[in-house]
């Protein structure tokens, strides 16, 4: 399917940056033989090669990576942090159903030089960024109201003509991740009921205070696990530290908070260590930490609305939250019946438009007395990534390294093998 070829070759440079909201990215890839090893992850649309600037750059790290810093011939997305250029090419893989060799060309696989190339197509993107500014500039004050998708809706050229099939057919089931507030909607249960249902759903307050951290072990499934099943830890504290690391058959995945500041590593990528700048990714680390222990959650929402239509979700009937975290706004889904959150959608604001990143909880099971989620899976633009827990410690003590600035391994002698279709 071409929309999910999109996602697949987006979310490989992606992953090979390292660049992830809340883990990691990941979309359907084809498993590598058993005999082989797995090549390094494939690469994404819209980018070009990595500069000789990128590692003078990467030694200053309390210096935010710019898109110009890491890669050459940035033309219109100049003055972005690395990690939204990258949900940049996310969104117009999604509003486009591109992938990587649709915006470069074939030459670009396995090569990365390659992307810095000047061609039609890219550079008709450059005049559709342009235009689609202009636009909400002249007409709508500079707010994000037109975007790609606003006119491709998946696809690589926008309809001119009614399609009298979409007209006349069955609506397709609403997206629960759409519904907005109506005054014609109750505003009950509140915002602070849901949540305080939510937490004695979870085990009360007086419960969750008994746990201070956790330390847990499962198995990952996702693009840079080639869809196999691989192991990853996850370790937090009440405090606020939150670290995962997934053991991939390329190298480590890891994603570190320490309360303060948090970074990305992964295997085959220009930027070996990436710091995350504050919005997008950032508020969706923060967010999860306080998720971990939710009897910090309210301190992590602001602007809390309700007051949405009822919708469901997997035929469960859902109360929606709306609010905000840092400065991402984001939606989360209680079951009415159980009380248990289901659903959390975050949307990180791009140059081009927001992009949407899920996480469905399912599998609740109690530790130390409060009930965790032990499956979680995320889904954005380029994928779907899913994490199962299998065991988990309560209120051990954990290494202050867990959550420190990862430490890149050693870049090996052979580079890796060159991505063939």
């Amino acid at each position: 399917m071409k929309f999910e070829a999109g996602r697949i070759l987006t979310a490989g440079l992606c992953l090979a940056l390292g660049l992830s909201p809340l883990y990691s990215q990941t979309a359907a890839a084809p498993k590598p033989p058993a005999a082989t090893k797995p090549p390094a992850p494939k690469a994404s649309p819209a980018t070009a090669s990595p500069s000789s600037a990128a590692g003078k750059a990467a030694a200053a790290a309390d210096k935010p990576l710019m898109a110009e810093d890491v890669f050459t011939n940035v033309k219109v997305l100049r003055g972005i942090p690395v990690n939204q250029f990258m949900e940049t090419m996310g969104f117009f893989s999604a509003s486009l159903g591109y992938n990587c060799t649709n915006c470069h060309g074939n030459a670009v696989a396995g090569n990365w030089e390659r992307y810095a190339d000047d061609i039609p197509v890219k550079n008709t993107s450059r005049r559709m960024v342009t235009m689609v500014n202009a636009i909400n500039k002249a007409q709508f004050g500079g707010a994000q109201v037109i975007t790609c998708y606003t006119c491709h809706r998946g696809g690589p050229t926008p309809k001119s003509i009614p399609s009298l099939l979409e007209q006349y057919s069955e609506a397709s089931p609403e997206d629960p991740n759409d519904v907005e507030r109506s005054s014609r909607a109750s505003s009950a249960p509140s915002a602070d009921d849901m949540l305080n249902r939510y937490l004695n759903a979870i085990g009360g307050e007086q419960k969750l205070a008994t746990l201070t951290s956790f330390a847990g072990t499962g198995h990952y499934e996702g693009f840079d696990s080639y869809h196999g099943g691989v192991k990853f830890d996850i370790y937090a504290k009440a405090s606020g530290e939150h670290s995962v690391n997934i053991h991939t058959q390329n190298g480590d995945q890891v994603t570190t908070y320490d309360a303060h500041n948090a970074w990305i590593m992964g295997p085959d990528k220009p930027v070996s260590v990436l710091q995350l700048v504050p919005g997008g990714d950032m508020d969706g680390v923060k967010l999860e930490s306080a998720l971990a222990f939710p009897a910090k959650l309210k301190q992590a929402l602001t602007r809390m609305r309700t007051g949405f239509p009822t919708t469901t979700i997997d035929d469960k009937a859902v109360d929606v939250l709306e609010a905000t975290a840092g400065a991402s706004r984001v939606k989360l889904f209680f079951d009415k019946e159980s009380g248990l959150l289901i659903r959390m959608v975050r949307f990180s604001k791009t140059v081009v438009g927001s992009v949407p990143v899920q996480v469905d909880y399912a599998d609740y099971r109690e530790v130390a007395g409060v009930k965790i989620p032990f499956q979680w899976n995320l889904t954005w633009t380029d994928g779907q990534s899913m994490f199962s827990l299998e065991d988990v410690k309560p209120n051990v003590a954990i290494d202050a390294a867990k959550f420190a600035k990862p430490v890149a391994p050693a870049k090996p002698a052979v580079a890796p093998a060159k991505i063939t279709k």
